[in-house]
């Protein structure tokens, strides 16, 4: 990376991470002295536990590079004399926040949130265990979102085949998660005839995680932002992006020379996207211009930018959550899905 900006002496941010670098381009990564929001927890498979609002569980789907996912379902889909059961509900394919360094789909945060989409639309969700980075760099997380995408079209698992309406799908990340279904959408989009029967009516950026070579007005203002310190982003970065790759990668960076020219397909196949994010986000400033941009490209876009709050906030702070899903859900409302999802 650019030695051009110094880092704040005050933060240490592999601390403020909790990892430890490795001689051989790994991490040790210390989850025993995080928040209990960050503790890993299992999937819920029983349907008769009337707290679990969402029944889940994990399928691997590739063991040699260690991809797998955790499906949820409403607890009332695998009631036979639910009415839910008689219906296949959308799928929602979610890829969770952290860097790309950090988390997992066992992450109480990610379990929970994505527990509560499942049961409020209701709705099949698909989170993804994309490897992480250093130890796998991108472009890693992207190829793996493919993956799962092609997975979901080819798998003959029970709660895939019975459930899942795969001509609504959305695909929906949390920062890096968001950055993952930018890139991820653009490739679907380049190949939708061959995804078929999967039909993905639109992508959700929840606070995406993009950075680049020149800082913007918001990142300075917030350069010691105690939910994400330039110094932690800076980090992220340089552990995620290719061996000898700065901020400038597009990767990192989608407004690079002007925008992907994949957004064109996007315009095509009428796909909705909707950005969303906060001006207490040290990112707020190029989410705005990545929905400009795409915007620019006739790409349907619903923006979603709130005063106050941080990054990803509306699933760290569980206050926010619920009118964040109400926010989703008005969207995938809005964009042509079945009639299950209208009635509800």
């Amino acid at each position: 990376m650019s030695d051009k900006f110094a880092l704040p002496h005050s933060i240490d941010p592999y601390l403020y991470l909790q990892i430890t670098p490795n001689d051989d381009d790994t991490l040790t990564r210390n989850y025993s002295n995080l928040p209990s929001s960050l503790q890993m927890v299992a999937a819920t498979l029983d349907p008769d536990d009337h707290q679990t609002i969402a029944v889940s569980k994990d399928v691997t789907i590739n063991k040699s590079n260690d991809l797998s996912v955790r499906i949820f379902l409403p607890r009332q889909a695998l009631d036979s004399s639910s009415s839910t059961n008689k219906i296949k509900l959308p799928v929602i394919v979610y890829f969770h926040g952290g860097g790309f360094i950090l988390f997992s789909v066992g992450t109480s945060m990610t379990h929970d949130f994505c527990s509560n989409i499942a049961s409020e639309f209701p709705a099949v969700v698909v989170s993804v265990d994309y490897r992480l980075a250093p130890e796998h760099r991108l472009p890693a997380a992207h190829d793996d979102a493919m993956e799962a995408l092609h997975w979901i079209i080819t798998t003959h698992d029970e709660w895939i085949t019975n459930y899942a309406d795969l001509t609504s799908c959305f695909l929906m990340g949390t920062s890096a998660g968001g950055n993952i279904v930018y890139y991820a959408g653009l490739r679907a989009a380049a190949e939708a005839d061959n995804m078929l029967p999967l039909k993905i009516k639109g992508l959700i950026l929840h606070s995406p995680f993009f950075g680049g070579l020149n800082r913007t007005e918001s990142e300075l203002r917030l350069e010691n932002n105690m939910h994400l310190p330039l110094c932690v982003n800076d980090l992220m970065w340089e552990l995620a992006l290719p061996i000898g790759a700065d901020r400038g990668h597009e990767y990192c960076d989608p407004t690079v020379g002007g925008g992907s020219k994949l957004l064109e397909q996007i315009e095509l196949l009428r796909w909705k996207v909707m950005v969303t994010g906060c001006d207490g986000d040290p990112l707020i400033d190029r989410q705005i211009e990545l929905a400009k941009i795409m915007k620019q490209k006739g790409v349907q876009v619903v923006s979603h930018f709130v005063e106050g709050g941080f990054h990803s906030c509306e699933i760290i702070d569980t206050s926010k959550t619920t009118q964040f899903i109400v926010c989703i859900k008005d969207f995938i409302l809005s964009s042509t899905v079945p009639a299950c999802l209208v009635s509800q």
